[in-house]
């Protein structure tokens, strides 16, 4: 695929503009945060950086690529792009570095998740494509954590692959599972990403059969690994005897009946009813999987009526991230400088809505935790200043009397090269989405139970070092034309 053409088109006209206007080497330092929490939850899980290093590494731009810009008009009349600027592209080299969090990393509101630092035309020509890829897969992996925690322990697999929005479903299963899924039916991701993958039957296998009962005989006589019947083609009630008429006959054979799956009806209740039947007929570890548009609410629900319920099938909410269709993230201008220099220029994004102001500097976050391992707050600095005792206060940017104290505990700092020298600068852990499943975890556990709430969590600390936060204060009131006393 062309990803250099995976943009916007004004992207490509803003980095014509920056060529013609000789700004083209000016350096640019741009950050990829959020600004609400998704899915109104108590936070996030950082998701698609492993394709992002993919794609820079191939990132530059096909003779057709060129061939195609060339043959665009502008609405005016004339082409719309210049032979120079077809030119540069012809021969291009990326020549930015790129600093990111761990993918299932724990993140939060109005803190940089991706840093991109290099020449401002080439920063601005990856905007569309790093926001598309963090953006999409931060979102889903976040819906499978809340998930995950809904289903309390007990695995949950992804099988959303039909519903999911075109080839995206394909990132989509990574990121279920960076975000806390077990398995994936989604055989191309499993290939592609080493994912765990599960299925067995639908409807259609026991359709396609004159009964039942034969259909889920000849699934056990070819699959006595990995069997699992679907019980709801016709009748629940039926469909659970005639998979314990087989899950006998399998015993008697020495194998085993896997689990049996309920995929309509009153789940909690048909749940309930199988398990009393299983275990009468001496089935006692045969599983009961339920699926059908199930979501973190919904688990919660048949979970709090005491439903026995051991695996859960999550398709069409979670891969399509169906009740919140985008995380809303931004990428924005904090810093230039001239080639050369070694000095920043603090760049600040000012409107009439104070929630879209932006942060200015080089910027960085530094995660402090309790004694007892618990987050304590985020602190969002750049990494040119000396961080002092008084550094360690964070100032929440939308409320400059709320504060808070965290000097003396431990703490870690958050963004890592991901890419450098037109290579991809992570090792193969970092990009293993088995290993960001244990950091998304690991990350999970950090949290007070306040802020894992599905519903009205309490919201976690985030803010401004000290010194950054007057800096900021002070270039809004020049920007703004009013007095500051800072």
């Amino acid at each position: 695929m062309d990803w250099a053409l995976y943009t916007d088109l004004y992207q490509l006209t803003m980095a014509q503009g920056y060529l013609m206007s000789s700004a083209e080497d000016e350096e640019a330092t741009f950050n990829v945060y959020f600004r609400d929490y998704p899915f109104k939850g108590g936070y996030a899980i950082a998701c698609g950086m492993a394709q992002i290093a993919e794609i820079l590494e191939g990132y530059s731009f096909k003779p057709s690529d060129v061939e195609y810009l060339k043959s665009l008009t502008a609405p005016g009349g004339g082409p719309l792009f210049h032979e120079d600027f077809l030119s540069y592209l012809a021969s291009f080299k990326l020549e930015v570095t790129v600093d990111a969090v761990h993918e299932g990393t724990v993140v939060f509101p109005n803190e940089p998740m991706v840093r991109v630092q290099g020449p401002i035309m080439q920063c601005q020509m990856l905007e569309t494509m790093l926001l598309n890829c963090v953006g999409f897969q931060t979102l889903v992996a976040t819906k499978a954590a809340r998930v995950c925690q809904a289903a309390d322990g007990r695995p949950v697999t992804e099988f959303g692959l039909r519903r999911a929005q075109g080839t995206g479903g394909l990132w989509a299963s990574r990121a279920a599972v960076v975000g806390g899924c077990a398995s994936t039916s989604n055989v191309l991701a499993g290939k592609e990403f080493g994912l765990p993958v599960s299925g067995t039957h639908s409807h259609s296998w026991v359709m396609s059969f004159p009964d039942e009962l034969t259909a889920f005989r000849e699934y056990a006589r070819i699959s006595p690994e990995n069997c699992s019947l679907l019980v709801d083609t016709y009748d629940v009630e039926q469909g659970i005897a005639n998979a314990i008429t087989v899950g006998l006959e399998m015993k008697e054979r020495g194998e085993k009946l896997r689990a049996i799956r309920i995929d309509s009806g009153d789940l909690a209740w048909l749940a309930k009813m199988a398990r009393r039947k299983l275990d009468e007929a001496g089935l006692t570890d045969v599983q009961i999987m339920l699926t059908n548009d199930l979501d973190e609410a919904l688990i919660q629900s048949i979970l709090d009526e005491g439903a026995p319920v051991d695996i859960w099938g999550v398709g069409t909410k979670l891969s399509t991230a169906y009740d919140q269709p985008t995380l809303g993230a931004v990428y924005k201008l904090s810093a230039t400088r001239a080639e050369g220099d070694a000095t920043w220029t603090d760049k600040l994004k000012i409107s009439e809505s104070a929630t879209k102001l932006t942060t200015p500097g080089v910027l960085d976050v530094r995660r402090y935790y309790n004694e007892d391992g618990k987050l304590a707050g985020d602190m969002v600095f750049d990494i040119h200043d000396d961080l002092d005792d008084e550094s360690q206060t964070i100032v929440d940017p939308m409320d400059s009397l709320r504060q808070k104290q965290l000097a003396g505990k431990s703490y870690e700092t958050l963004m890592a090269p991901l890419f450098a020298n037109g290579k991809s600068a992570l090792t193969k852990e970092q990009t293993d989405p088995l290993a960001a499943r244990e950091r998304s975890r690991h990350g999970l556990a950090t949290l007070d139970e306040s802020q894992l709430r599905l519903l009205n969590p309490h919201t976690y600390p985030v803010g401004l070092e000290r010194h950054l936060h007057d800096r900021r204060q002070k270039l809004i009131a020049h920007l703004r034309r009013v007095d500051c006393d800072l």
